[in-house]
């Protein structure tokens, strides 16, 4: 069991590392479920990913508030409006927009709202 909890946090990695350059695909919620999935099935892992530079805070700033840092927040809502943006350039169909913006609309009001952590 504990090779197919490794092999998700692995998965969760690659998909978070995609999310880092790609607008759509988000990067700290990969990097938050490969947290969980390496606390189950290697401690080397998970120790690497809590304590990596770029990841490690956010992922403490999850764990230990629920939060999301200020910066964080500015990112994706740059994100989503970028992406809306394009979307609405590239002359998507309006259901799709509607869609679209509903979703959106739906993971800035949840990030939006989350605390800002402890050193704000």
């Amino acid at each position: 069991m504990r090779l197919i909890w490794t092999i998700a946090g692995c998965i969760s990695v690659g998909l978070g590392l995609i999310g880092a350059v790609l607008p759509l695909l988000p990067t700290v919620p990969f990097m938050l479920l490969a947290a969980f999935c390496f606390a189950r099935g290697s401690e080397r892992f998970h120790r690497w990913l809590v304590e990596h530079k770029q990841f490690g805070p956010a992922i403490a700033a999850w764990r230990d508030h629920g939060a999301v840092p200020r910066r964080g927040k500015i990112a994706a809502l740059i994100a989503i409006v970028v992406t809306f943006g394009i979307s609405v350039a590239m002359g998507l169909p309006v259901w799709v927009l509607a869609v679209q913006a509903v979703v959106l609309g739906c993971v800035l009001a949840f990030v939006l709202t989350r605390p800002d952590g402890p050193e704000a």
